[in-house]
């Protein structure tokens, strides 16, 4: 089965009913602009703390600010169209902002699950994710999987 792309807003009281059907809710966030495996055995580590993977993406501007002006390579309808289409992936929202905050205290999941290149320690979250309640889970391939890497690879910049 393939996920559903929702709005934020409506997101939150979808995700709320489900939680109160003892649904265990999984957010994973990010760019995601240039898929690759890395992504992909992020998202499948992810789905296993839960019930319920939601991906939460940046939106075309936000993405420009943290990744460069080149950034990003895919725009966001396109990039929500083909998370939503991963059979491991429920639901999929865009994000304006350019840190989480918005979107963990809205959807308020009970894992937000980061990537190999975070630490509990230095997710730029965690105080959030501790305030509201929300487990920390590092999950995926800690080989180093990177969309700007493999971007360089690409245009023959990097070997």
């Amino acid at each position: 089965m393939a996920g559903k792309f929702m709005k934020m807003e409506d997101l939150a009281v979808h995700l709320k009913l489900l939680k109160s059907d003892g649904r265990r809710v999984v957010m994973c966030n990010g760019v995601f602009d240039l898929l690759h495996v890395g992504h992909v055995r992020y998202f499948e580590g992810a789905r296993k703390h839960g019930d319920i993977l939601v991906v939460v993406i940046n939106d075309d501007a936000s993405a420009k600010k943290l990744k460069g002006t080149s950034r990003p390579y895919m725009p966001e309808a396109e990039r929500a169209e083909i998370l939503a289409a991963l059979c491991c992936v429920d639901y999929v929202t865009i994000h304006s902002g350019e840190d989480m905050t918005e979107a963990l205290t809205l959807l308020r999941p009970d894992v937000h699950a980061k990537g190999t290149d975070y630490t509990p320690a230095n997710l730029p979250e965690r105080e959030l994710d501790t305030q509201l309640g929300i487990e920390i889970a590092i999950v995926g391939d800690p080989k180093d999987h990177s969309s700007t890497g493999l971007a360089e690879r690409v245009a023959g910049k990097k070997g």
